[in-house]
């Protein structure tokens, strides 16, 4: 990596300028890398399972279809709940203490759901579906550690390992309603509801793969290394506020862009389990459709991570709404066609990817060190909120109309997103 001088400003000054050393991609790194993955494999699994039969249960549970868009709104909200909390521990206490407390919470949030439904009382559902969310924040938490000890040039790669490896849990999650139907009756709850014990444990095995695997802790170690490294050179030249104001803008817009895909992503998703039961679909196929969507969303999410280091993260970003361009079409026509609309949910999934990975790198990459938990809990909050917010909007516009005017109501939600990509300031990040 070559190092700038003072004299030889770059777009980018504060948050490009002072780098970690450059042995922190060996042997330290991918210890780390091999255990957020483990552990977001895991939570994969939970996410997954209760994803897969949280709007079927508020459903059968509230007897309203309009109720069952809360599963979705619900999850997201609880991760936006404690996306800016957990940034905060993991600023102060490092990652690892964020990610234990926030799985735990997620156990905690799986029991509930169980006791929910075995009383028939959909609200305490939706509140424990709610807590069990935070399991996404995790998950989210988890993809910007992998970016603290990571070189420059292999920042988006490695992010995007951690994002792909939610792929096995998260496939194989929609597919446990057969094994949590006789959990379920075994232990005298709904069928549906047996899921989240897998959840449960799950969750459980994560909390003590990073508690145990998570030593030393990635973003204190980064930290300590920085500061060392700055210490041995001269300080560089202050950004100005011309460029203050600039950088935040940027961040503030590429914050808005993954939002964008998050609500474009669990908008379409969330009605996709009803729009296919009203037309006919079984269980199998609804689990079939889910882990397709899923395997989109994570299973390419390498690749992506090293296109973005390569041809640049606003690319890629912008061949991620191509791609959910062509997903909302099939959407729209879809209809009683149920190919089209696992290819829609599939094609869904990989554009989200295109954008979330490559996002998220871009946001690491605007951000100095210091200020990236943070910016990161803002992000991870913002895109949760959104994801919460098309959760409900998609259950009213879905008992309202139909599927194909969702996919209308989707198509107007990226067209804000393709406008916030077009920032000049996002096309001069530094790509290396």
């Amino acid at each position: 990596m070559t190092m700038q001088t003072a004299a030889k400003p770059e777009p980018q000054r504060g948050a490009g300028r002072r780098e970690l050393p450059r042995e922190l991609g060996g042997k330290l790194q991918r210890r780390t890398l091999m255990v957020l993955s483990t552990a977001t494999i895991l939570g994969g699994l939970g996410f997954g399972a209760s994803a897969s039969v949280g709007a079927l249960l508020l459903a059968e549970v509230s007897g309203n279809d309009a109720i069952s868009g809360l599963a979705a709104a619900m999850s997201n909200a609880g991760a936006a709940a404690a996306g800016i909390p957990l940034a905060r521990i993991a600023a102060r206490r490092g990652r690892r203490t964020a990610v234990v407390l926030g799985s735990s919470i997620a156990m905690l949030g799986a029991l509930i759901a169980i006791f929910g439904a075995s009383i028939w009382q959909w609200w305490v559902l939706a509140l424990g579906i709610g807590t069990l969310g935070v399991a996404s924040a995790v998950q989210l938490l988890s993809r910007f550690a992998a970016t603290d000890l990571a070189l420059p040039q292999n920042r988006a790669r490695d992010l995007s390992l951690v994002v792909w490896s939610i792929t096995v849990g998260a496939v194989v999650g929609p597919n446990l309603m057969g094994p949590g139907a006789i959990v379920g009756d075994w232990l005298g709850v709904p069928p549906l509801a047996g899921v989240f014990v897998f959840t449960f444990l799950a969750q459980l095995t994560a909390v003590l793969v990073n508690f145990f695997g998570l030593r030393p802790d990635p973003l204190l170690t980064a930290r300590e290394l920085q500061a060392a490294a700055d210490a041995a050179r001269p300080a560089g030249s202050p950004e100005t506020t011309a460029e203050v104001s600039a950088s935040r803008r940027a961040k503030v817009l590429t914050i808005v862009i993954i939002g964008t895909a998050q609500a474009i992503m669990v908008g379409l998703m969330a009605m996709t389990p009803l729009h296919l039961k009203h037309h006919g679909g079984s269980d199998a196929l609804v689990g079939i459709t889910l882990s397709m969507h899923i395997a989109g969303m994570y299973a390419l999410s390498p690749l992506f991570g090293l296109l973005a280091g390569r041809i640049g993260r606003i690319q890629v970003i912008v061949g991620g709404w191509v791609i959910l361009l062509v997903a909302i079409y099939f959407a729209y026509l879809s209809g009683e066609n149920s190919v089209y609309v696992q290819i829609a949910m599939t094609l869904v999934g990989i554009g989200w990817s295109a954008v979330t990975v490559a996002g998220a790198a871009l946001l690491t990459e605007l951000t100095a060190l210091a200020e990236r938990p943070k910016w990161q809990g803002r992000a991870d909050t913002f895109m949760s909120a959104s994801g919460a917010a098309a959760g409900v909007l998609a259950g009213i516009v879905f008992a309202m109309s139909d599927f194909s005017i969702l996919a209308l109501v989707a198509l107007a939600v990226l067209a804000l997103g393709a406008i916030a990509s077009m920032y000049p300031k996002l096309r001069v990040a530094r790509q290396h």
